[in-house]
């Protein structure tokens, strides 16, 4: 009995670091990645092939840093590292893309420090769940990137709905970049944290 309960013992040890091996980990970071992926990411962006889910920037209630406005919004230091996130973007070029936000405080404040201005608040945004992906695709306008400032916690959503069910919670300003397959299917390109976008941008160049 005892070597029969010390076998499965061993059976279940192995399941479960074979499950921590193959579940899928965060997307890659777009900084760290190899030119030729980098290259990707930029034509895609050239053709207006891609999503953009950016995490709102640094929540006051949850800071010592003083707040911007509102108790419910973000701090000065979060509109700061929203401001260069939304210059990053506006390298890469604006032209093609679309600007859309959750209606809370924090991600509209979030929107308006990466570009100066009010993007178009979405309900769906701050509700999310099951339906994120779908959300997604029906907003996404052909030949225009798409940026949505959002929550961890739809992020989370969305990457669990494209495969990456265990990826890591999203940084305060990162923005995960997604393109649209061949075979119609959203993938996820890479992330981009806050604090990345002058390493990405010179690599660029």
């Amino acid at each position: 009995m005892k070597s029969l309960l010390a076998g499965v013992g061993t059976l279940l040890v192995a399941a479960v670091v074979t499950g921590f091996v193959l579940w899928p980990d965060s997307p890659v970071h777009l900084v760290n990645a190899d030119p030729q992926v980098r290259g990707r990411f930029l034509q895609h962006w050239a053709d207006g092939d891609v999503v953009v889910l950016v995490r709102h920037a640094e929540r006051c209630d949850r800071s010592s840093n003083p707040c911007l406005g509102p108790a419910d919004g973000i701090t000065r230091a979060g509109s700061d590292a929203a401001a260069l996130v939304g210059q990053g973007l506006q390298q890469l070029g604006m032209a093609q893309t679309e600007v859309f936000s959750s209606p809370m405080t924090r991600t509209v404040q979030t929107a308006h420090s990466m570009f100066g201005k009010d993007a178009q608040t979405q309900d769906w945004l701050a509700s999310c769940g099951s339906s994120m992906s779908r959300d997604v695709v029906a907003h996404k306008r052909m030949g225009h990137n798409l940026v949505l400032v959002t929550h961890s916690n739809c992020i989370s959503d969305f990457e669990a709905q494209t495969g990456f069910e265990h990826a890591k919670t999203s940084e305060y300003g990162s923005a995960l970049f997604v393109v649209f397959g061949a075979d119609g299917q959203l993938q996820p390109l890479g992330i981009v944290n806050a604090d990345d976008w002058s390493s990405m941008l010179v690599k660029r160049d």
